[in-house]
């Protein structure tokens, strides 16, 4: 379960669900790929205030649950997110490079929705898992 965030002028939860489609819809999420993604989302973790509470796959979408602080827009969690883990996995696995022509590993569009506390978070988890 999160926690609320206390900082020196506001305390917060903000959670948000977010999907992000692979390139063409490949599926390229294999369970190297998937480890390497999450990996990769708590090195993010450690220079940004961006927490991945879940993070799930299905063979072309990744399902992010994340949470985060006021002054980082949820554009921004879905731009940070999209543009490391792309240059990582692309490092780490380079046949996943050689599927997805044009160099792009996410395509450029995704969903986001906020989640309340009080009730959807439980229920977004477990359907991230």
């Amino acid at each position: 379960m999160s926690e609320h965030v206390i900082k020196r002028h506001n305390k917060n939860l903000l959670l948000y669900h977010i999907v992000c489609p692979i390139k063409y819809r490949r599926k390229v999420l294999t369970e190297e790929v998937e480890k390497g993604l999450k990996e990769i989302c708590l090195e993010i973790e450690k220079r940004y205030e961006i927490g991945y509470i879940e993070i799930g796959s299905d063979e072309d979408h990744v399902h992010f649950l994340t949470q985060s602080v006021p002054a980082i827009l949820p554009a921004s969690i879905v731009q940070i997110t999209k543009s490391i883990t792309a240059k990582e996995i692309f490092k780490r696995c380079p046949q996943v490079k050689r599927m997805l022509w044009g160099g792009k590993f996410w395509t450029s569009g995704y969903y986001i929705n906020t989640v309340g506390y009080y009730g959807n978070e439980k229920i977004i988890s477990e359907y991230v898992k």
